[in-house]
């Protein structure tokens, strides 16, 4: 019988799904939150589940392959790409995924990726300790197949100069955070979610050439 999920673990997970809840950046079901647990296990929300209302009998434990441990169980349909974070992070804790207007609109008119620069919350991600300072987010096309389109982030992530981003955007879906724990995690998301936010009401000041505003 598999070992009991870690009340603090849970506890990270609902108090994140409330947060979440709160912004607007998980409507209806959408999006999920894990937590890495001790000997290759994962916390993780179940599928159809509100953010908002989350409790322990939201939560459930997988392997870094993404079986669950219950079969009875079904967790969230992306659950292959959090745990392709945990693999190729040994240093991830905790991984968050929202669905927020700008998160939304901005990465459909993208094209690989989004720039940001002169931001002061990029100090929210590691290795850039002032505003002067540009990223690149990645931009990933939506794909149902979730094996597949972890191979695509990870093909990202191998044309990618280290330290690798800790995010990227979905096209048209959503936006994947992580962080060495749930506090780290939700501050790189809101630090991201306020930079696409102004980059979004930049637009509709000062509409792209040939284009409308959102």
């Amino acid at each position: 019988m598999a070992d009991p999920i870690p009340e603090a673990a849970i506890r990270a997970i609902v108090e994140a799904g409330r947060r979440m809840a709160e912004r607007n950046w998980v409507p209806a079901t959408a999006g999920n939150i894990s937590v890495r647990l001790p000997g290759g296990r994962i916390a993780i929300t179940r599928s159809g589940f509100h953010k908002a209302h989350l409790d322990s009998g939201a939560v459930m434990a997988v392997g870094l392959d993404g079986r669950p441990e219950n079969p009875a169980l079904r967790p969230s349909a992306e659950t292959g790409l959090h745990c392709g974070a945990y693999r190729a992070f040994p240093e991830v804790g905790a991984v968050v995924h929202g669905h927020s207007i700008a998160n939304t609109v901005l990465s459909r008119r993208a094209g690989e990726s989004i720039g940001l620069a002169g931001y002061e919350l990029l100090k929210a991600f590691p290795g850039l300790p002032t505003h002067d300072a540009a990223i690149e987010l990645p931009v990933l096309d939506n794909d149902q197949d979730i094996a597949r389109l972890q191979a695509a982030v990870e093909a990202r992530w191998a044309r990618m100069a280290a330290p690798i981003l800790p995010g990227y955007l979905i096209r048209g879906h959503g936006v994947y955070v992580w962080g060495p724990d749930m506090d780290a995690a939700l501050a790189r998301l809101e630090g991201l979610e306020f930079m696409l936010a102004c980059e979004m009401a930049n637009l509709s000041i000062n509409p792209l050439p040939g284009g409308s505003a959102p």
